[in-house]
């Protein structure tokens, strides 16, 4: 049995699930709310309470929680807790893995497959992996399912990694992949099974909405007016962001209200032009830092005065943050995780205890380290994300700044 945790997780992974056309931080969003400038959140369908207690206190430790291992390798660090005795898939040689990925569909999953693609590079070198064959779910449940039986019927994998379209849907395809008796790695976003060999993601979406509501509530006063702007609704990690953020902001006395904005540029620009014309917005909130810039011009178009924000670590927005010097964090869904279910079965076909839930650090970048990383990430593309952690990696920078897709 997982640690409380993880129960939790499957608790809020139990709540039902729009089908979406989705990932876990940047859902390639094929459907929009609503109709005109942007759609209030309230009055989504899809609309429900998907405030965890338990979830939202476990996270909220977490991001003060020490982890094992070597901080300059984030993408095997991990905190303490239950471990899985891997000596049965002990075996040497090289293996082949099948991937079940959700979709390429964002630019988000976009960096993440780069470098997942460059660590496989890494390990066919050192003979770990003889190859990896992946199907692309292009963000269809039912597809993704089919992949999975796919790859079960071939009968040719040594290992499974996925990373599920949505969390309900995907179980039984996942237990599925568990019964062949081969190590099964799954990550970024969970299912209602303990039966994978390991479950490897960041902290999550309530330590997101801890960090961000917390950075505005502290810069803002009881009465200021917020706009928080959603991709959309049910998606899991999404939802926990926000009903994190929202029970802060209550609390505090900030006036947050919700959008819908499918991530369009011009959706987002409409609501927060409508949103200053019926007076001052000291603060932005996102869910994802897709379409930030696009909120920021709209305060500059207007000729009003930027406000307090959030966006993501992608590098659009750190260049504008650093363009503008706003007020501002950069809050991470480490886009590192996507080489350690590959170093996971390197360890697995050693023998190797892992952790049982892999929790991955997810540290926000402030202010004070904003000049680092985009140094860091200097002549990489906007649609870049700068905890990427492929700088080891063989084709550094020149792949990532090609940005061709595997």
């Amino acid at each position: 049995m997982r640690n409380n945790s993880v129960r939790a997780i499957a608790l809020a992974a139990a709540l039902p699930l729009v089908a979406l056309t989705a990932c876990t931080t940047e859902p390639s969003v094929t459907q929009t709310t609503g109709t005109g400038t942007g759609s209030a959140a309230a009055s989504s369908p899809a609309s429900k309470d998907w405030f965890d207690q338990a979830l939202y206190d476990t996270q909220n430790q977490q991001r003060s929680a020490t982890f094992e291992g070597n901080p300059e390798q984030p993408y095997l660090q991990y905190i303490a807790g239950p471990m899985t005795d891997t000596s049965k898939f002990k075996s040497p040689g090289a293996h082949k893995v099948c991937f079940a990925n959700a979709s390429i569909s964002n630019p988000w999953r976009q960096t993440g497959w780069i470098t997942m693609n460059q660590q496989l590079k890494a390990l066919q070198g050192t003979g770990v992996i003889s190859e990896m064959e992946t199907r692309d779910a292009k963000d269809n449940d039912n597809t993704q399912i089919a992949d999975i039986d796919y790859f079960i019927a071939e009968g040719k994998c040594d290992a499974f990694v996925i990373s599920p379209n949505s969390t309900a849907a995907l179980t039984q395809a996942v237990e599925r992949a568990c019964q062949t008796g081969k190590p099964v790695v799954v990550f970024d976003r969970g299912v209602e099974t303990d039966c994978a060999t390991t479950f490897i993601h960041p902290i999550g979406g309530f330590a997101w909405g801890i960090d961000t509501a917390t950075f505005l509530s502290e810069r803002l006063q009881s009465g200021d007016k917020v706009v928080a702007l959603r991709i959309l609704p049910g998606v899991d990690v999404l939802e926990h962001r926000w009903a994190a953020a929202k029970k802060i902001f209550e609390e505090k006395g900030i006036q947050a209200k919700d959008y819908f904005t499918g991530a369009d540029p011009t959706k987002i620009k409409n609501i927060i032009s409508d949103e200053l014309a019926t007076g001052d917005v000291k603060g932005v909130w996102m869910d994802a830092g897709d379409g930030a810039v696009a909120a920021l011009e709209a305060f500059e178009d207007a000729g009003k005065k930027l406000p307090v924000m959030t966006g993501e670590d992608e590098m659009s927005f750190l260049t504008k943050w650093k363009q503008t010097g706003i007020d501002a964090m950069a809050p991470v869904y480490s886009n590192f995780q996507w080489r350690t279910p590959l170093l996971a079965l390197e360890k697995i076909f050693k023998g190797e205890q892992i952790p049982t839930e892999w929790v991955l650090p997810q540290k926000p970048i402030l202010a004070n380290e904003l000049d680092d990383w985009l140094q860091r990430n200097q002549g990489m593309p906007s649609g870049h994300y700068a905890k990427f952690g492929g700088e080891d990696l063989p084709g550094y920078p020149e792949v990532w700044q090609k940005r061709q897709m595997p």
